[in-house]
């Protein structure tokens, strides 16, 4: 909080109480207005620079759609922004109450919000990854006429995701030094998992899939 609105509410709390909960009541309620047109600029900003067919020439749809997931990421992040203007606000409301520990606990809010964001990149990720491995290690499991290639897509497919939330709870500091140890130990499960793959004969299909991709995004 800036120091001028510090001072500003130090001159507030000269005032009585009524006029302090009417003054955070117009707060919220213009700042929820704010919040509300700041969220859908955003939106419509990503809209215009296109990003959501973007992403959907590089198959970023089509793999959330095999997971059963709809998302339209320019929405997403517009209201992402939304709510992180609404927090600033009730924030301010907050401290016109007097409500320091209040303040304090959206504060630490506003600050845990990068990492649900990164949290969320890694899980869309992790989405893309496992579509685009399964298809590169079942293909290469039946060039070599292995018969539980299905199996072994699976396995991968299951190891990606295992990583992933992981990776989204080490972010989110959820038993992050057990987790931690986990990950490292998953990286390289991936590792030698994926090398396999690729030397079962995967790398022409590696190649054909990553210059179909290449030219989605052109």
């Amino acid at each position: 909080m800036t120091p001028e609105i510090s001072n500003l509410l130090q001159n507030v709390e000269q005032f009585g109480p009524l006029f302090r909960v009417l003054l955070s009541l117009l707060i919220v309620l213009v700042g929820w207005l704010v919040s509300v047109g700041i969220g859908r600029l955003v939106a419509a900003l990503l809209d215009k620079i296109k990003i959501n067919q973007a992403l959907k020439r590089m198959g970023w749809e089509e793999a959330l759609a095999k997971a059963d997931i709809e998302l339209n990421v320019s929405k997403f992040l517009g209201w992402i922004v939304k709510w992180i203007f609404v927090i600033i606000f009730l924030m301010v409301a907050s401290e016109v109450l007097g409500l320091a520990g209040f303040t304090e606990f959206l504060s630490k809010v506003l600050d845990y919000v990068p990492n649900i964001i990164i949290a969320a990149l890694i899980f869309i990720v992790a989405v893309f990854l496992t579509d685009f491995s399964y298809r590169i290690v079942l293909v290469s499991a039946q060039k070599a006429r292995i018969s539980y290639s299905k199996l072994l897509g699976a396995a991968i497919r299951g190891g990606i995701w295992t990583f992933a939330i992981l990776a989204i709870l080490l972010q989110l500091g959820v038993a992050s030094e057990i987790i931690e140890a986990m990950v490292y130990g998953m990286v390289g499960i991936i590792t030698l998992a994926v090398g396999l793959a690729f030397g079962l004969g995967g790398k022409d299909l590696a190649a054909e899939i990553l210059k179909e991709l290449k030219e989605k995004i052109k």
